[in-house]
């Protein structure tokens, strides 16, 4: 079971890889280092070609941690593949391939 209560600001799983736990599918990818960091800048998937090369990338990273015989940097590009796919196959589902009409987030309040 993926242990949430490390203190993953201050872990560095390449120095101590005994403290990794596997998890279910997608759980602490966005929290293990220093893997995160040289994983996330390659993890996109607006259009389908753009997703292929994020994944090829990502996939060519899971290799080298294999050589490496870097077992959780492995299990991290693992995720966010996986990450990737999921993430793609909800924004598919919807009509106009897109999951929200609008972006919340770039909303602006209409503050006095």
């Amino acid at each position: 079971m993926f242990d949430y209560s490390l203190d993953f600001k201050n872990i560095d799983f390449r120095e101590h890889p005994e403290l990794y736990r596997v998890g279910k599918g997608e759980q602490g990818v966005l929290l293990v280092e220093p893997y995160k960091s040289e994983i996330l800048p390659h993890w996109r998937f607006k259009t389908p070609e753009i997703a292929r090369e994020s994944s090829e990338k990502i996939y060519q990273m899971f290799l080298v941690y294999l050589e490496q015989d870097d077992f959780v940097g492995a299990d991290m590009a693992r995720k966010f593949i996986q990450m990737g796919y999921t993430r793609s196959r909800r924004y598919a589902n919807h009509k106009s391939g897109r999951k929200y009409k609008t972006n919340p987030q770039k909303e602006t309040s209409t503050e006095a």
